[in-house]
């Protein structure tokens, strides 16, 4: 499982790049799209005028001045550029172009020609217009405001969907940036609690055998924290890498976490006990190390929870075919609904000087290197919290 997860950070551009070709592949296509719906457009727009100028033709060669007017009615609804030219080309009718209708003056004619001009470009034949037996006028005209309207479509979708690409990078970038500080600064301050609480043990054992008393005693507790500094060591050179993971019997691992922190809690204010609820010793495949940090961490922040108002560390376990489910509950304040999303997120802490890495961290550990779970079983204001770690049992011959 470690494996894969490196060898998918190492493939992030690899990700990135089809990212990239997918927005290209998605922008094609929009920009494709809108053309074929311009040409579909362009097309009915076509095919509507013609019938309208056949109907032209025939009503406007009629003798009844009610059907000339009819005729015209017709070419007054058009609601696109249109210029009706005679054979020569020469300007005789034009509507909703930048020119006054009967404006004859040299400047309005090089505008009409110019439109004429851009309409032919834009791929608009000019449709004839049989008026009587031996005149031909010519009808050209230009796109309608939906057409023009539509060719901007695309352009906007590219400028709007660029501008959210930038504004998700941007965001995404610096919440990443900011966890990545979080996790440096919390680690560092791991680091510093792991190391400091047994140099400080190392150190009071130092006066006291400098004192001339208790010289076993010491000397078995020195050892006993020099251990704990080896064991952080061997932690710490294990993160970034693919621990070793075999199967272990689960109970030792828990008393020796327990019985430190027994040896470690509160001697005054409200007390504080823990207790271990196991009626067996389940085989589990774990890294020794790692698991007994995340136990750690799991039972400091009951401890934590407690400190104010004491009270019960129970940890109990539930066994299935294939899982083994260890609970880990405290009787303290519990974790308010809006911090239950937050409580693995790296810096996130309720405490005034948590760092907010032990969860991120111990579930980071479960997950990646264990291929189990870590999370929040229950818990409620006032009523306590229970956390689980769902880890796979170990087979025959594992």
């Amino acid at each position: 499982m470690w494996i894969g997860r490196r060898l998918a950070y190492q493939h992030i551009g690899t990700f990135k790049g089809i990212l990239f070709l997918t927005a290209v592949v998605f922008i094609v296509s929009v920009l494709v799209y809108t053309q074929v719906l311009i040409s579909r457009l362009k097309d009915s727009t076509r095919n509507t005028l013609q019938q309208k100028i056949r109907l032209y033709s025939l009503l406007v060669n009629s003798e009844s001045p009610d059907l000339i007017a009819l005729a015209l009615e017709q070419i007054q609804a058009v609601d696109f550029p249109i210029i009706v030219t005679d054979g020569s080309g020469n300007p005789k009718q034009w509507k909703n172009v930048p020119v006054a209708p009967g404006d004859t003056s040299a400047k309005a004619q090089t505008t009409l020609r110019l439109l004429l001009k851009a309409m032919r470009e834009g791929g608009n034949a000019p449709l004839p217009i049989a008026i009587g037996e031996r005149q031909t006028d010519w009808f050209h005209y230009g796109d309608s405001i939906v057409i023009r309207q539509l060719r901007w479509l695309p352009w906007i979708e590219i400028v709007v969907a660029a501008l959210f690409v930038i504004i998700g990078y941007t965001g995404f970038r610096n919440i990443k940036r900011s966890e990545e500080r979080m996790v440096w600064v919390g680690l560092a301050k791991e680091t510093a609690h792991q190391l400091g609480t047994p140099l400080t043990s190392l150190m009071g054992w130092i006066e006291l055998l400098k004192s001339g008393g208790g010289k076993e005693h010491a000397l078995e507790e020195m050892e006993r924290d020099l251990q704990r500094l080896e064991r952080v060591t061997a932690r710490f050179s294990q993160i970034g890498s693919e621990p070793v993971v075999g199967p272990t019997h689960i109970l030792p691992v828990l008393h020796e976490t327990v019985d430190y922190f027994r040896r470690r809690l509160p001697k005054s204010g409200k007390p504080i006990e823990i207790k271990v609820d196991f009626p067996g010793d389940p085989i589990i495949c774990i890294n020794v190390q790692l698991f007994g940090w995340v136990m750690e961490n799991l039972i400091k922040n009951s401890i934590d929870a407690l400190r104010s108002s004491g009270g019960e560390i129970r940890i109990t376990h539930e066994e299935k075919a294939l899982w083994l489910y260890v609970d880990i509950a405290d009787n303290g304040p519990g974790i308010a609904s809006k911090n239950r999303r937050n409580v693995f997120r790296p810096g996130f802490s309720t405490k005034t000087r948590g760092w907010g890495l032990g969860l991120s961290l111990s579930k980071r550990i479960i997950e990646d290197y264990h291929g189990g779970r870590l999370f929040i079983k229950d818990t409620a204001p006032g009523r306590g919290t229970v956390m689980r770690i769902a880890l796979r049992k170990a087979r025959d011959g594992q």
